[in-house]
């Protein structure tokens, strides 16, 4: 097999700005592009369910430190026990998301012609995933403060977010984004994705009031009756459900193309099996099984949301996007969705 010959300009190349070396060697074409954003929003939400089963099974603090699972040991050990290995093995999984991350970002720097905002994007959720890792530390350091439990939570639905607008994207092109519909119904969509984030957010309040407290010993938790909470969840559930359902009605009525039509019914089935979860744990007393899988729907009711916004607009055709790509790899610190 021949090998290539690697010259002292290309080690110096690749040290400087490996992401413009690699670019400049490597052309993937889109599927694996979309492949690439796909696997990074699979991980997102991955990492949400561990995250929950961590605090199901009481392993909040199984590694009673941070960075270190232990002052004296920085994977976890025998006398831990399994609570150990479980909080570890989440930790763990967080290199797995950030790889998963850094080939999206590698696979869009180096698409043809180069797309700055899907890189950008990209870049995002490497600094949501940092800055999430640093606040799980903190939710350790401060012995699973529920406040810290819960903002943990909602920055790794700003990830998923970021992760579904990177997804969507690579399936677009670059041109300004064409309205599939008018003013009143976007409105009505953004009225949506409100209700839809204000149910999120009074989910980590039920968590944080909650008996699953994430560990053993004795934790903090939010002074709020936790009964009183759940059933103003339950509200803003069913408020979001007829948003959805009115929704569909009103795109029929416009006679709205099959894409934000089809997003729709996506989104109100999602809920119907999220709500039917959710109805059953609370009255068989919250078993751990059926609250993980009513975590694992909040992340794929967020994506349906998200995506139904996303269909109400199209941006055809790559041609927009053909710029050359620039000559050192940019650190970008803001999205073009």
């Amino acid at each position: 097999m021949r090998v290539p010959n690697v010259t002292r300009a290309d080690v110096v190349s690749a040290a400087r700005n490996p992401l413009a070396f690699i670019a400049e060697r490597w052309t993937p074409d889109p599927r694996t592009v979309r492949r690439a954003a796909l696997a990074a929003l699979v991980m997102a939400v991955v990492i949400v369910v561990t995250g929950g089963a961590v605090r199901l099974t009481g392993s909040g603090l199984g590694c009673p430190t941070w960075p270190k699972c232990t002052d004296d040991s920085l994977t976890a050990t025998r006398a831990m026990g399994v609570h150990g290995y479980i909080e570890f093995g989440n930790r763990m999984l967080t290199y797995v998301l950030c790889a998963a991350v850094g080939w999206a970002i590698i696979a869009a720097r180096s698409e043809k012609p180069y797309r700055r905002g899907l890189t950008r994007l990209g870049w995002a959720q490497f600094w949501v995933v940092m800055g999430n890792a640093v606040l799980g530390g903190i939710v350790v350091l401060v012995g699973l403060n529920p406040y810290t439990v819960a903002a943990h939570f909602l920055l790794s639905t700003a990830l998923i977010a970021v992760a579904t607008v990177m997804w969507q994207r690579t399936r677009e092109g670059d041109t300004e984004p064409r309205p599939l519909v008018g003013k009143a119904v976007q409105q009505l969509v953004w009225f949506l994705v409100g209700a839809t984030v204000l149910l999120i957010a009074v989910g980590t309040v039920v968590t944080g009031a909650g008996p699953h407290a994430g560990d053993s010993s004795e934790v903090e938790r939010i002074p709020l009756d936790w009964e009183s909470v759940t059933k103003l969840h339950a509200v803003l559930a069913w408020i979001v459900v007829t948003l959805t359902f009115a929704l569909w009605f009103v795109l029929k009525a416009v006679d709205a193309p099959r894409g934000p039509l089809s997003r729709t019914r996506d989104l109100f089935l999602v809920l119907l099996a999220q709500g039917a979860v959710g109805y059953v744990q609370y009255f068989t007393d919250l078993p751990e099984v059926l609250v993980g899988a009513h975590m694992l729907g909040s992340c794929l009711v967020w994506i349906a949301t998200l995506r139904v916004l996303l269909s109400l607009r199209e941006r055809p055709g790559a041609e927009a996007s053909e710029v050359p790509a620039p000559a050192a790899a940019e650190t970008p610190v803001a999205t073009n969705a």
